[in-house]
């Protein structure tokens, strides 16, 4: 029985290969996969060729939970960002930290993980507040390359962080866990990772504009705007958020996806300029359609090979490996390649056998998951996808080579890794930071 499933196997991965040689997108490459290693699998009836539709059918939903909430966040945050929300915040900054080094440093980071860590996609801290934030730390005199390198990690850190993670939305979702017990989890090893990422590039001042010469040169804000209108929408959020925690008998569970959609209702009513919402809306659902499609493709491909039996064969080559060789050569290795290649597919394919077998030797699975979650966001700045390290040059406006960037990120990138394989095989004896979080 193993050949067959090796076959099919073969051919997936040919599949996926041969689109992306033809320059298709990652979506479109995983979908060809899914539909060659369901036709391959026809050939020996796992599933029969009649079945394959309504299995790429079914497979376009597991994530539907995962994309309302990427939806309704990334609306969210566009809507603090059209208000000049952010434009505000990064101004009031720089006039009440410039002479303070490291809490200008530090709420700056804190400015750039907010928007990630609310709608699990490092891209939209880039594209919301990406240009300010790095306009900013050039004016305190970090040089580009290294401005660029900051934003990438911090970006990469804002998508692990809570209290929206989609790896771990994905691995919950694939091995029956429930998401919950990740805000301390996730949160101290991102604000740690974050702050040594941010002092390892932005210690050393290399010549820097004065105070007025920064507020100068940084976006205006609409007249009108101040600090309860930004911070409005975000109490509504947290504050539905705690309600059920304080009152958990008393107040309903509204959901990430409507607490998200309340929190921009405040957010359009406060802003002091008229913003045509419909509009908006198009326009970030148009910048996050790839990221949607992405989660529907990465379900059918998980629905196929749980079919095919690919999905087991590789669970059971996960458990074969010897554990040394896997935490300490293949984890940082592999995961960060496989988020290169298929995104959010690598959690599906490789995170959902790998919790499994982890969680089977002893290991604590929500411990192990927050681990894997600060691995794969490195694989964002790797090709062929390189979503989140292509940005990264965009807003910064780096004008220098990808590969000298990407050596630039090495110190803060061995950092984590070594601080997420530590957790994951020392995850029993962190499992106090899951009840924390409960």
């Amino acid at each position: 029985m193993t050949f067959p499933i090796v076959l099919i196997l073969a051919v997936m991965v040919a599949a996926y290969a041969t689109a992306k040689l033809r320059k298709l997108s990652v979506e479109l490459s995983i979908f060809a996969a899914a539909v060659a290693g369901g036709l391959a699998g026809a050939a020996f009836k796992t599933p029969p060729l009649a079945e394959l539709p309504r299995h790429l059918v079914e497979g376009s939903f597991p994530y539907l939970d995962v994309m309302l909430v990427f939806s309704t966040a990334t609306i969210f945050m566009a809507i603090v960002g059209e208000s000049g929300g952010v434009n505000y915040v990064v101004r009031g900054t720089i006039r009440a930290f410039y002479g303070v080094r490291f809490l200008a440093l530090f709420v700056l980071m804190i400015i750039v993980l907010i928007p990630g860590a609310l709608t699990g996609a490092g891209s939209v801290s880039l594209l919301v507040v990406g240009a300010p934030v790095a306009l900013a730390l050039g004016h305190l005199g970090i040089p580009p390359k290294k401005v660029a390198a900051m934003m990438f990690i911090l970006a990469g850190l804002s998508a692990a962080a809570p209290p929206v993670n989609v790896w771990a939305m994905i691995l919950c979702a694939g091995t029956a866990i429930p998401y919950v017990g990740f805000e301390f989890t996730l949160g101290i090893p991102v604000l740690i990772l974050g702050t040594f990422t941010t002092l390892f590039y932005g210690w050393r001042r290399q010549g820097s504009a004065t105070k007025d010469e920064t507020l100068a040169r940084l976006p205006e804000v609409p007249a009108g705007m101040s600090w309860w209108r930004v911070l409005l929408p975000f109490l509504t959020f947290f504050g539905t958020v705690a309600a059920y925690r304080i009152w958990p008998f008393g107040t309903p569970i509204l959901g990430l996806p409507l607490q998200f959609a309340l929190s921009a209702a405040v957010a359009l009513a406060v802003s002091p300029k008229r913003i045509d919402f419909l509009a908006l809306s198009r326009t970030t659902m148009k910048r996050l359609l790839p990221i949607l499609a992405t989660m529907i493709v990465v379900g059918q491909l998980q629905q196929i090979m749980t079919a095919t039996g690919v999905r087991g064969l590789l669970s059971f080559l996960v458990i074969s490996t010897p554990l040394g060789l896997l935490f300490y050569v293949l984890l940082p290795t592999v995961i960060p390649i496989s988020e290169g290649v298929l995104t959010y597919g690598a959690a599906a394919i490789l995170g959902i056998p790998l919790v499994w077998f982890l969680n089977s030797i002893g290991l604590h699975a929500t411990v192990v998951i927050a681990g894997l979650s600060l691995l794969w966001p490195l694989g964002d700045g790797l090709p062929p996808t390189a979503l989140i390290g292509r940005l990264s040059l965009i807003v910064t406006d780096y004008k220098g080579s990808y590969g000298s960037f990407l050596r630039a990120t090495l110190v803060p990138w061995i950092v984590i890794t070594v601080a997420a394989i530590l957790m994951i095989v020392f995850s029993a004896k962190l499992a106090f930071l899951v009840r924390w979080s409960m």
